[in-house]
């Protein structure tokens, strides 16, 4: 059965595509439908964001589709970015310019009170636009330099104390072990092995 995977990002397709690797789901993602309108993501929280990227190329595809919205969510920022992690630095932004304005606005403030968390709420949505979600978190704090070379995003900056490591400088095969990305797909892997064939 073919699932398309919600996402023009090559990162995120190739971590969702290993860790599905085990479904024998044949994957494709929006760049092989480039007639499929783009999603607006205009939702007020992860979860809308994810029903909405995951249910609008479901009815243009009818395809099961998958999608997912994460947000890093940083408590001495009062839940900044969140939902807004993605153009945390503006319109266009890269990911190195929202790493440099997330440590920004954390100048000064003391590593034990950098605490934050990333969210990840998947959706999967059957051909005829049904839905159901699923949500993994990291905890971790936020580093006072980007390290790391490895993974996307705020990976450089977001530090797991247990690993004494950011997730840059995890392998693919270790942060696929316990990414918020990670924890939400394995949390909807029963319902992807209950799609009829």
């Amino acid at each position: 059965m073919k699932l398309l995977l919600a996402t023009g990002n090559d990162h995120k397709a190739r971590e969702i595509a290993a860790l599905l690797a085990r479904t024998r789901l044949e994957l494709a993602t929006l760049k092989d439908f480039p007639a499929v309108p783009a999603v607006v993501e205009d939702g007020r929280t992860l979860m809308e964001n994810a029903v909405k990227k995951a249910v609008e190329p479901a009815l243009a595809t009818g395809l099961w589709t998958l999608a997912d919205d994460t947000g890093l969510e940083v408590e001495a920022l009062d839940g900044r970015p969140g939902v807004y992690s993605a153009r945390y630095a503006g319109p266009g932004c890269d990911f190195a310019a929202n790493c440099r304005k997330l440590l920004a606005d954390l100048e000064g403030v003391p590593p034990p009170a950098r605490k934050a968390a990333f969210r990840t709420v998947v959706a999967l949505a059957s051909p005829d636009g049904r839905v159901q979600c699923r949500e993994g978190r990291l905890e971790g704090r936020i580093a006072t330099a980007p390290v790391g070379k490895n993974g996307f995003g705020y990976d450089p900056v977001f530090y797991l104390p247990d690993e004494g490591r950011t997730l840059a400088q995890l392998s693919d095969e270790e942060k696929n072990d316990l990414s918020h990305r990670a924890l939400a797909l394995k949390a909807i892997l029963p319902v992807l092995a209950d799609i009829p064939r």
